[in-house]
């Protein structure tokens, strides 16, 4: 499998370079390129899998990449290289694009290959640069992107109901779209929401959408039914919490 490394600072490719190699076994192949649009040139040409690609460079950003490819060609996934802040970080989750925060860790480099191979032959990577674009350009984020066995499904912060722990996985349930099985653990989706007002966490394995409380049922220790009628229940050091909140909706 070939890999390739866009970045213009040198000394950056070449750590990443080595931390590849000693964590990455199935990439056999790296290239580098210190500008956009050589890179580009080599990704035409060699056809890698994965790129790892920097955003902030002299000329093009990284961002820009798919301005210069053919939609034919968007055969492989992206892996970013960033110093971006908090902010900029969260428009990444919300996109379902994997980045690997400066100064790159090995095991961030073995954690962002193993999801991009898993995504190969079914990125949909047009849509989720451009949802990270928008993200980028807007604070308000209204979007986020959820993969799954058929790819990555973009869903409205609104149409989200609830989402519920299954093991390392999600189950993400919609208003329009049912309940999607997402391939992401609970506690990442508690980490991207948690700026969104609307989302709470009654218990452990749940985190729901305020807007869709159905209703709150005292008896057997207390348990809150959504709008779908899928119930839902709190920790007990979360009752009192839960209920100050809702009185006040």
């Amino acid at each position: 499998m070939k890999a390739l490394i866009i970045d213009d600072e040198k000394k950056a490719r070449q750590v990443l370079r080595i931390l590849i190699e000693e964590n990455c076994p199935k990439i056999c192949e790296i290239y580098e390129a210190d500008n956009l649009l050589s890179g580009v040139e080599l990704i035409k040409q060699e056809q890698p899998s994965i790129v790892f690609l920097d955003i902030e460079m002299p000329e093009h950003s990284g961002l820009e990449i798919l301005n210069f490819i053919e939609k034919e060609v968007h055969n492989f996934e992206i892996i970013f290289t960033t110093a971006y802040s908090e902010y900029a970080i969260q428009a990444f989750q919300l996109s379902a694009i994997d980045y690997l925060l400066k100064p790159v860790r090995p095991s961030q480099v073995k954690e962002a290959v193993d999801k991009a191979l898993a995504f190969i032959g079914n990125s949909q990577i047009n849509k989720r640069l451009t949802e990270l674009k928008m993200s980028l350009q807007d604070s308000n984020f209204k979007k986020i992107g959820l993969p799954n066995g058929d790819g990555i499904k973009f869903v409205s912060f609104e149409d989200i109901i609830a989402l519920e722990a299954d093991g390392m996985y999600t189950n993400v349930s919609t208003i329009n779209d049912g309940t999607i099985l997402v391939s992401k653990p609970l506690k990442f989706f508690v980490e991207s929401l948690q700026k969104i007002t609307s989302f709470y966490r009654p218990h452990r394995s749940h985190l729901i959408n305020l807007k869709y409380i159905k209703e709150y049922i005292k008896k057997d220790g207390g348990y809150i039914i959504m709008e779908n009628d899928n119930t839902v229940s709190i920790s007990n050091d979360k009752k009192e919490e839960f209920l100050t909140i809702v009185q006040n909706i």
